[in-house]
């Protein structure tokens, strides 16, 4: 974290403080000069200076300045109008940005003016998540990864509280959302954390002692019981390396009336050298982020639990590294699965696809209402949808309107992909019954098929290829820096909609 920080929703002046701050947003485009003339008389500010008359400009959007005249010390001016150019991140990503820019101020309070509702209301579901944005701004821009810093700072105190027309419908908002970045934190942290330290086995301990404290029941399968259930695809995979593999379970059981049972399925691969079809130097940089999907499962689940979401969830992360060594799978092998089915491997670096059948067989056994995996499957959803969007492949239509529903909200985007039959053809094989890789084109819709083969297909299903946006990329300030815990925001906002 940058900032100690403690956020509130009270009617107590913080700009009377020293070292405080103000956020203002004007909204209203007709109405901007008088808007604008009234806030500089609340506060006995001048219009001669350049900078603040430079705001009634057309293409100044925003403004900081040190206030000399009196409290607070600092002002920034927000424009925010519901014109062509206006998204429903704009506040998330603008109070991310101003937090990693007080780290080297001395501002202790900061109060945040949050504009009228009614102005956004055909942008947001409701008023409450209208709210969250600005909480989940504040604390995406408190997130950094420095564990490994010699040199680190104790954290400094920051006070923040937000008020305006809606700071009475603040607070529970304010419970809900930090409960639901304390388990984005945890995805984040998961995928920053370098694969020296987070093995599989280290993943498993790190998971339960986590979500256990939650109410969530987490256990595993060692690779003597990977064995005995013939989970041959998680084995093959981890023959490469020293560390064993596992295939972590966690299950949270609300109290109550269950609304639904869902499983959710999350690739675990801690990390990825490619195997024997070894990836470039520079490809491997990045791949202790390749259990990113594992950590999008695992924070969803602890966000639900937290906030005690009325539905019964599963959970299935198969852990391994996808390493060299005399031992290890090779192209040519064929690998008979939990299901039965055979797979012919053409590629090594096709390893997520191979862990993933194995723990979609087996959720698929525990027969939940749907089953959704999350993975950061193939370069290929980046080349088609670029690093900020993830990638939809499911048959199921309200599965799928749902989560663009989720994703159009929460700004974790996704977009439904082709997922017709016809790509199946692509991963026939002489020797198997299925190959782990198919043509050149249409790479992402051909593993996402290879994955359907292993869910039973009386289950809606969708997976989410999330190797774009769960790996850190310059779209937000809250992306720049980090691997981002994608799809834990979009989870949440979807299933506490069922």
């Amino acid at each position: 974290m940058l900032f100690d920080i403690n956020i509130t929703s009270s009617k107590t002046d913080y700009t009377k403080n020293n070292n405080s701050l103000l956020i203002n947003f004007f909204t209203e485009e007709k109405k901007l000069k008088t808007d604008y003339s009234d806030f500089l008389k609340d506060y006995s500010l001048s219009t001669s200076t350049g900078l603040l008359k430079s705001f009634l400009t057309k293409d100044k959007k925003e403004i900081s300045f040190v206030n000399t005249v009196g409290k607070p010390d600092l002002i920034i001016l927000k424009k925010v109008f519901t014109d062509n150019k206006f998204d429903v991140d704009i506040f998330r990503d603008f109070l991310s940005k101003t937090i990693i820019g007080l780290k080297d101020k001395e501002i202790e309070k900061v109060d945040v003016r949050i504009p009228d509702f009614a102005t956004f209301k055909n942008y947001f579901s409701d008023e409450e998540y209208f709210n969250q944005t600005f909480v989940e701004g504040v604390l995406l821009g408190n997130y950094n990864f420095n564990k490994y810093k010699t040199d680190k700072k104790k954290f400094k105190k920051l006070e923040i509280n937000f008020s305006g027309n809606s700071s009475a419908k603040l607070k529970s908002v304010i419970s809900t959302t930090d409960n639901l970045l304390k388990a984005v934190y945890l995805a984040r942290d998961l995928s920053n954390e370098p694969a020296i330290t987070l093995t599989p086995a280290e993943l498993l301990k790190v998971t339960k002692s986590k979500l256990s404290k939650a109410g969530v029941t987490v256990t595993a399968f060692n690779k003597a019981e990977l064995k005995k259930r013939k989970m041959n695809a998680i084995l093959a995979v981890a023959e490469g390396s020293i560390n064993p593999p596992f295939l972590i379970k966690m299950h949270y059981k609300p109290k109550g009336k269950v609304n639904r049972r869902i499983a959710l399925v999350g690739k675990g691969v801690t990390y990825d050298s490619g195997g024997y079809s070894i990836k470039p130097s520079d490809g491997m940089i990045e791949m202790n982020g390749d259990m990113s999907g594992a950590s999008t499962v695992i924070g969803t689940i602890y966000a639900a639990a937290l906030n005690k979401l009325p539905i019964e969830i599963l959970a299935y992360v198969p852990a391994v590294e996808n390493m060299i060594s005399g031992g290890a799978y090779k192209p040519g092998d064929i690998i008979s699965t939990a299901s039965g089915k055979t797979i012919e491997v053409k590629n090594t670096d096709a390893e997520g696809r191979l862990v993933l059948a194995d723990a979609l067989e087996f959720a698929s056994k525990q027969k939940p209402d749907e089953i959704i995996d999350f993975a950061t499957l193939t370069g290929a959803i980046v080349v088609a949808l670029g690093e900020f969007t993830s990638g939809l492949f499911t048959n199921n239509d309200k599965i799928a309107e749902a989560l663009n529903i989720s994703g159009n909200e929460t700004f974790e985007r996704v977009w439904r992909m082709p997922f017709w039959e016809d790509f199946k053809k692509g991963l026939d094989s002489d020797t198997a019954d299925i190959s782990n890789l198919g043509p050149r084109w249409g790479g992402a819709i051909t593993a996402a098929k290879f994955l359907e083969q292993f869910v039973d297909d009386k289950i809606p299903y969708a997976h989410v290829d999330i190797a774009g946006p769960a790996i850190k990329h310059k779209f937000r300030s809250y992306t720049e820096k980090y691997n981002t815990g994608f799809g834990v925001r979009l989870m949440f906002d979807y299933l506490k909609k069922k």
